[in-house]
């Protein structure tokens, strides 16, 4: 196993989508195991990591929670910067949240970088029974949008880990595929026989990557 501070890539992730679908779930489902029913909307700043295993190679995912800032549609550029995935969250149970799933994917588009691989999230698959979204209407939409889907439940765990790894293994596949020069190479160019080096995305802002921010409220 790794340690924390060993790895080949670091891809920064965000959740994005309305409050109350269950972002903040997803994140310590994937990255802690944990699962809070009483979770309230998170405040601050809150990112949390994991690294997984892909063709041998430790790919670290730096996975960033919206912050509640989505309530108030301020989320800012700052929280997408270096991001290379996102996963666009609704509740199957709550068509409005799926409604506004356009908006965010705009606001994604025209923030973002423009090659940043995107995922839907249908939330909350355990709500079987309360379900207002079909999720061939969802899937249709994704192929639209040229975006991937999955349904989730961060409740009981069902593709919780697929979904991260999926678009872990997206990433990883388009960045390995890059010829990157090295920058120690000359004038930045790369040095003989050099195919690509590592890539790290720093975190925006100057906190430990290990774990949240402590300006987070909750999980």
């Amino acid at each position: 196993m790794a340690r924390e501070d060993e790895y080949d890539y670091l891809f920064k992730v965000v959740l994005i989508g309305d409050s109350g679908v269950g972002k903040s779930n997803l994140l310590s489902r994937f990255t802690r195991n944990e699962f809070n029913l009483e979770s309230k909307s998170t405040i601050g700043v809150e990112f949390a990591t994991r690294s997984i295993q892909v063709d041998k190679k430790t790919i670290k995912a730096q996975i960033w929670d919206t912050a509640g800032q989505e309530r108030y549609r301020a989320i800012t550029s700052a929280y997408y910067r270096g991001a290379v995935g996102a996963l666009l969250v609704y509740d199957i149970s709550k068509h409005g949240t799926y409604e506004n799933v356009e908006r965010w994917l705009k606001e994604l588009r025209d923030h973002a970088d423009s090659n940043i691989v995107i995922s839907l999230v249908g939330n909350k698959s355990d709500l079987r029974h309360l379900r207002s979204v079909p999720s061939d209407e969802a899937k249709a939409f994704a192929e639209k949008n040229g975006v991937s889907f999955i349904e989730t439940s961060a409740l009981d765990s069902t593709n919780v880990e697929q979904a991260f790894h999926t678009i872990l293994t997206e990433i990883y596949r388009i960045v390995s595929q890059r010829q990157i020069p090295d920058p120690m190479g000359p004038q930045g160019n790369g040095g003989a026989g050099s195919s690509h080096v590592p890539i790290r995305l720093p975190p925006t802002n100057p906190v430990s990557d290990s774990k949240p921010n402590n300006t987070s409220c909750c999980s």
